[in-house]
């Protein structure tokens, strides 16, 4: 696949580098593609003839790669993390509030 590739990029110009992740679970390509070329225009040009074309009985959509956003971590200093909030009235079952009404009496 990765020569694949490279000889049908190689159309629109000089091509440095292809890359084909691979997923970590099973080792099989993930389905998407890099594709470095020596200059943007050999780039714009693979954009604008090879979007939309088909390789191996596929349809290809190619677009300029976009930077990666950085991951959130549920822990972080910047306070990204999920908040599911409870229904109003309700409260956790075992809260340390309810135990000690029990105990007294209330």
């Amino acid at each position: 696949m990765q020569s694949d590739l490279e000889s049908l990029f190689s159309e629109a110009g000089q091509v440095v580098q292809v890359f084909l992740p691979d997923d970590r679970a099973t080792g099989r390509p993930r389905g998407f593609a890099f594709v470095e070329f020596t200059n943007d225009a050999s780039a714009a040009e693979a954009i604008q003839k090879f979007d939309g074309q088909e390789l191996n009985g596929r349809t290809i959509r190619v677009s300029e790669a976009e930077e990666r956003q950085p991951r959130s971590s549920g822990n972080s200093d910047t306070g990204a993390f999920a908040m599911h909030p409870r229904p109003k009235g309700s409260k956790p079952k075992g809260s340390r509030r309810n135990i000690r009404a029990r105990k007294r009496g209330f």
